[in-house]
């Protein structure tokens, strides 16, 4: 993975806007309603027809530029406006389009990715804003669209870095923009049967077949649809339907794999591409059946794809073109791909994902990760436990690869969603024109063939392809389903079942949660929801529109440890299901938190070196107390720090609090008093909560303009100076909330209060330190703790104060196994930049067995990182995929801290693994920065009825792959 090179000014771009990229001026509504007169506009979003003249100039169509210039359409003036105010370029001609402002590599290619995000919207709704100007005249001339596309990308080619840190982008490019190149018309046969289907309904059995799977056959279907309701169309569906028998036609005409020849030329005859596409031509024109052709063909995607970066631009031209014509061969030909043994479909799965590493859905080292474990060429055999493997990795790809797609397009398809809904479904597009639909359909076969050999099966609803469900967390739940493509600006309730597109960084109770992005295993959210037997799955796309039609139901959903997973409507549970419930209420203990031996007598600021792990929950928190303990255990790897003690909050509490008769503590303490005479009275928990959070947020805001006591002031400045080496607002530092309530034996309470990264003014230090202060009262943090804590008012914040380290990636290191690792193993998941994986990013994660084995589980998938710039605050800088994060030397030194961890544990009398560390490393060095238990949920991981939705099975069974599916 390497970072994007950009200049200072785009650097402080990102740094400042990354996230909207641009200021907002125009409302969503007031664009959704422009784009809505637009429609029923002659000239839609142009102005007039106007001569561009090479010198930049324009003059009117009855003149002419000195030199040879372009006709074409002016932009309205809104539409330019819009473009300087919100970054949206609507309606987009590419001719005289200056070729650096089109690519927008500043902005993260966003111009490019509209206009790729804009075809599509105007292939599925007649033209979308030029449903009318596409009849005006002269708006612009396909031939000077594509003379523009061609001259375009071979200056994009050009540019070296481009191509090999966003190789799966410019592929995609070659296939949107015009360029005198053939376009695969996939996208137009789903354009026309949509729109049959929103015209006549009873056309939308078949329109969803051709949706999901299309074949062949579906042509007579389509013709006899056509003849059976012939007495209810109208000239208008009659000449669709024509459009689209005629556009089927097409596009399942025999794959016609002799045509890639016309790229040898171009290409060079005595290249090594070259050569080897003559190769592969050769070996195709003896090939028999469809499954040896697309083997070719997935091969020659590879090969073309690594061919490229040594290719002179006019052979990248060709090379890439080649790639998105042998990716629709591939298409066109995979229908006749018939399985019916497990070798046959196994051997599909391994194609595909050869074809996916060739078209850039996911990276050529990922694919050498994992090719061999997935290559089934010589076996004759496999156990249970190797056929469930080959599946994960399998179903891997199809989830790395629609991770490519959304870090790519996410961003563009949010801001267009905003005023245009028929956006979300690009991403969808891209999967169903690719071979991500097929080897989605086969992994899901594959999923299946094991689920019904094994009796391990998901039961989810009704719905199709549920092998794409893949438990996280054991546990149960029920409750009203919601079903969100975005968790943001969701109010979540704690006794509702949550299905969104990627998992909050800061979520509050809830009763259970699936995403299609698992962010990474090893998240806080993640963490928190094993800790507290929360049930927690991943899913696909797919199966996120297909469980809309449950929500708002009452559901009971169950994950059990093996990763089985059951979704339910609530009125179809089982006697034994519902008893669950009754029984959870009687074994579910609160935790009390014990506040006795707490010493708030400690009023001085403490060095890092001055605390160690019996510390913890006396004088400071457990962050404090074990990064002092391993600053003891490793001096080398963990920074010098100051910790400010539980007794220095208490004594600033002790204020009087303005407006108030009394200290803030006593307004503290007098709150829950009265919470707890409203509990007597009978009052309703709602009306109890409402007032908790209320008298909390007063505390908050109060807290946040306490004043300081000189002495404590005095005493911060002397040992910032003494500990850290310099005054206090000359050294950016971490401000990280250390409460007596978290990284408790049976409570994790991971990520719940405020860390505050890289501050470095001396003004902002101390008031971030009354900001941590004050988060524990927050109301997601309260409602954490009063859900699992017998006491959660009895929370005494400490604070950690160390000095930043700029790492290159950080991540976190897990001492067990978590998911299907064994407990010897290690998980850790890493992110590029401080912070990413600990806040639920698409992190790099792998498995590190005992056995030596470093297993890939997951890349990269998160297009920005976060930077800490020596001025303070953090930034954003945009992240590439073609390299992964660890390096060999990374890996090794994180197997070998893990051992020596262990063993300096058992030697100082430490606290109990496994442990959750979270670390980094700067110019390979390994820095360390919390560690902590690691917390599961013994009830869920125990449940007798969990395991009995996931049958016991003998994983080392041995299955012939002769056997049919």
């Amino acid at each position: 993975m390497k970072t994007v090179k950009i200049s200072l000014l785009s650097v402080l771009f990102l740094m400042i806007s990354v996230g909207s990229s641009f200021s907002q001026v125009v409302s969503n509504k007031e664009i959704s309603e422009k784009i809505a007169a637009f429609k029923n506009d002659a000239k839609g979003p142009y102005q007039q027809i106007m001569w561009f003249c090479p010198d930049g100039s324009k003059v009117p169509p009855q003149m002419r530029c000195p030199e040879p210039g372009v006709q074409r359409a002016t932009y309205k003036k809104w539409v330019d406006d819009l473009a300087k105010s919100n970054g949206i370029y609507l309606g987009q001609i590419l001719a005289a389009t200056n070729f650096d402002d089109f690519l927008d590599e500043q902005h993260q290619f966003s111009r490019l990715k509209q206009y790729q995000l804009e075809n599509y919207i105007e292939s599925i709704d007649n033209g979308w804003i030029q449903q009318k100007a596409k009849f005006y005249r002269g708006a612009f001339q396909d031939e000077d669209e594509n003379a523009w596309g061609e001259d375009f990308l071979k200056w994009a080619l050009l540019n070296k870095q481009l191509g090999e840190s966003n190789f799966y982008l410019l592929r995609q490019s070659f296939k949107d923009i015009p360029h005198k190149t053939e376009n695969a018309n996939i996208r137009k046969v789903r354009s026309l049967s949509m729109e049959l289907a929103d015209s006549i309904p009873s056309f939308m059995k078949l329109r969803i077949k051709i949706h999901g799977q299309p074949a062949a056959d579906d042509i007579q279907a389509v013709k006899d649809f056509k003849v059976k309701n012939a007495a209810i169309l109208n000239s208008a569906t009659e000449e669709k339907f024509k459009q689209l028998i005629s556009e089927m036609e097409m596009l399942f005409k025999p794959a016609n794999w002799q045509s890639l020849e016309n790229f040898i030329k171009p290409i060079g005859v005595t290249t090594d591409a070259g050569k080897s596409l003559q190769k592969s031509l050769g070996e195709l024109s003896k090939a028999q059946t469809a499954a040896q052709k697309i083997e070719i063909g997935a091969w020659v995607l590879l090969e073309t794809r690594k061919h490229i970066p040594a290719a002179t631009p006019k052979s990248k031209m060709a090379l890439f073109d080649l790639s998105n014509k042998t990716e629709e061969l591939i298409f066109k030909e995979l229908p006749n791909w018939q399985v019916s043994t497990l070798a046959d479909i196994l051997k599909k799965n391994y194609v595909l994902s050869m074809a996916a590493a060739g078209a850039g859905y996911i990276e050529i080292w990922e694919w050498e990760k994992i090719e061999s474990a997935l290559n089934p060429s010589l076996l004759t055999e496999l156990s249970v436990g190797q056929l469930n493997e080959s599946l994960a990795l399998a179903r891997g790809v199809v989830e790395w690869s629609t991770g490519m797609i959304r870090a790519n397009y996410g961003a563009e398809i949010k801001r267009f969603e905003g005023f245009e809904p028929l956006a979300s479904g690009f991403s969808d597009d891209i999967i169903r024109s690719s071979v991500l639909l097929h080897l989605g359909l086969s992994v899901g076969e594959l999923g299946n063939f094991i689920a019904s050999y094994s009796g391990l099966s998901n039961q989810v609803f009704t719905i199709d392809n549920q092998s794409h469900f893949r438990g996280l967390n054991p546990g149960f739940a029920r409750g009203e389903l919601v079903v969100a493509d975005s968790p943001e600006g969701l109010e979540v309730s704690a006794d509702k079942i949550y299905v969104f597109q990627h998992p909050p960084a800061d979520l509050k109770p809830v009763a259970g949660i699936a995403t299609v992005s698992e962010g990474n295993l090893v998240s806080h959210v993640q963490l928190l929801a094993r800790n507290l037997g929360i049930p927690n799955a991943v899913l696909s796309q797919q199966n996120l529109a297909a469980l809309k039609q449950y929500a708002g139901k009452p559901i009971f959903y169950a994950v059990s440890d093996k990763g089985t997973v059951l979704m339910k409507e609530a009125k179809n549970m089982t006697a034994e299901e519902n008893a669950l419930f009754e029984t959870k209420k009687r074994v579910e203990k609160k935790i009390r938190v014990e506040v006795d031996k707490l010493d708030l007598n400690q009023k001085k600021v403490l060095s890092l070196r001055e605390v160690n792990a019996a510390s913890s929950g006396k004088i400071c928190g457990p962050k404090a107390a074990n990064l002092g303990q391993l600053k003891l255990m490793f001096p080398e790897n963990v920074v010098e720090g100051l910790v400010i003690p539980f007794g220095i909050f208490r004594k600033h509490m002790e204020q009087q609090m303005p407006g108030e008769s009394k200290s803030y503590w006593q307004f503290l303490n007098a709150a829950f008093a009265e919470a707890t005479r409203m509990e007597k009275s009978g009052t309703n928990k709602e009306e109890i909560d409402g007032f908790v959070l209320n008298k909390l947020q007063q505390l908050r805001e109060a807290i946040l303009k306490m004043p300081f006591l000189p002495e404590f002031e005095a005493d911060f400045n002397t040992r910032f100076r003494s500990v850290l080496g310099k005054e206090t607002g000359s050294l950016p530092v971490f401000l990280r909330s250390d409460t007596n309530m978290e990284d408790l034996k049976d409570f994790t309470g991971a990520g719940l209060n405020l860390t505050l990264f890289n501050v470095s003014e001396a003004a902002k230090i101390k008031q971030g330190i009354k900001q941590v202060w004050a988060s524990p009262y927050s109301e997601r943090s309260f409602r954490w703790r009063q859900s699992y804590l017998l006491n959660p008012e009895n929370v005494y914040p400490s604070i950690l104060v160390i000095p930043t380290v700029n790492v290159d990636y950080s991540g976190v290191l897990i001492t067990k196994g978590v998911g299907a690792g064994n407990a010897a193993d290690l998980t850790i998941a890493f992110s590029r930049g401080a912070g990413g994986a600990v806040d639920g990013q698409a992190a790099e994660s792998y498995h590190l067995k005992l056995s030596g084995e470093n297993k890939l589980l997951a890349p990269s998938r998160e297009p920005y990182y976060n930077q800490l710039p020596v001025t303070g605050g953090t930034g954003k800088l945009p992240a590439t995929f073609e390299t992964p994060i660890l390096n060999k030397q990374n890996l090794a030194e994180i197997r070998d801290f893990s051992k020596k961890l262990k063993q300096k544990m058992k030697e100082n009398n430490g606290m109990e693994g496994p442990y959750d560390v979270e670390l980094g490393f700067l110019n390979d060095k390994l820095w360390l920065f919390q560690v902590r238990p690691f917390v599961e949920n013994k009830n869920a991981a125990g449940s007798v009825y969990l395991e009995s939705i996931s049958p016991k099975t003998d994983e080392t069974k041995i299955i012939s792959l002769t056997e049919n599916l």
